[in-house]
């Protein structure tokens, strides 16, 4: 028995160590913490509307494809400057690792940006840009340049004579003013065209139908209406539509939501201005990843922006604009 128990002795001592060893080991990968993804914020500018839709899916692709959690924030609609900053300020509270932000106002949302700069949180700046150094980049189109080409395809469908009106969004927005500014630095350069009224809708779709028929009325010589935003655009063509005025009046409008593209097909819209906002979406993000590791990110993205018509909307490429989510 002793002969047989000091034969054992090396085996029971060495499954006695193989035991300890694997309990070790055990215990040292439960106590291992799990590494959490980042977490971003994304406030855009209203909960409404398909081009913020559109933004939102590009966020979400990004976020997919980097490994980071997402929390969407956003006002009913863009005239809700407060409101904004208030979910802004909550989005800093919760201490992100980046922002991603739409903004409504360019000064207004500039001490919010500042705000979580000073907390080491960086902020990406996506579709209107923020009065502040602080905000680590832009993405998104050229606003001017964009007002230029719907001078331009204003032009090319309603002729180098004639009366038009504008229909923009929120007066003083900066946005607005670039998109303006193109517009109108490209019609000058045709004298016998004559600006007769430029309204603001406050992007409400009703407030743009009332002004549009109101300028309708005032002008019943008028060639061609450019509106400046999503909003304004469906508005101007419910009341062109409504005054069965579509086969005189040339209209050129912003973004390419469905109703837009079904307008466009019917012949009551000529032209839209579009932007990439499935692209805007996914750079915003990728940008603010590579900004919450410390990487140095571009101070400027420009998306691009196109001229869609009835003739080029069923182009290959064209239809992988406007419709970016449809494999």
């Amino acid at each position: 028995m002793d002969k047989t128990m000091k034969q054992l002795g090396p085996l029971l001592f060495a499954i006695l160590i193989a035991v300890v060893s694997v309990s070790s080991c055990s215990r040292q990968t439960e106590i291992t913490p799990t590494e959490q993804k980042r977490h971003l914020e994304v406030v855009l500018r209203s909960q409404n509307g398909d081009y913020w839709k559109t933004v939102k899916m590009g966020a979400e692709v990004a976020a997919k494809e980097f490994d980071v959690a997402l929390d969407f924030r956003a006002p009913g609609d863009e005239a809700d400057v407060k409101g904004q900053i208030a979910l802004v300020e909550q989005s800093i509270s919760s201490r992100p690792d980046a922002i991603v932000l739409a903004s409504n106002d360019y000064k207004e949302l500039s001490q919010v940006v500042e705000d979580a700069a000073g907390m080491g949180i960086p902020v990406i700046t996506i579709d209107s840009e923020v009065e502040s150094p602080k905000a680590k980049s832009f993405i998104g189109a050229n606003n001017y340049e964009a007002g230029r080409l719907a001078g331009k395809q204003l032009i090319k469908l309603a002729g180098t004579s004639g009366q038009i009106a504008i229909v923009s969004f929120k007066q003083g927005e900066r946005n607005t003013e670039l998109r303006e500014q193109g517009l109108l630095d490209e019609i000058s350069k045709y004298t016998d065209v004559r600006v007769v009224d430029k309204v603001y809708s406050l992007t409400d779709r009703e407030v743009a139908s009332q002004m549009t028929q109101s300028i309708v009325e005032k002008n019943p010589d008028l060639d061609g209406i450019v509106a400046l935003n999503e909003i304004s655009s469906i508005g101007v063509a419910d009341a062109v539509q409504r005054l069965n005025v579509q086969d005189k009046i040339k209209i050129i409008t912003f973004d390419s939501t469905s109703e837009e593209l079904e307008l466009l097909q019917e012949g009551v819209i000529q032209a839209t201005i579009v932007q990439n906002p499935f692209s805007i979406g996914y750079l915003g993000v990728k940008n603010a990843v590579e900004a919450s590791k410390g990487k140095k990110v571009p101070n400027r993205v420009d998306t691009g922006i196109r001229a869609i018509d009835l003739e080029n909307m069923f182009w290959s490429d064209n239809q992988k604009l406007l419709f970016p989510f449809i494999k």
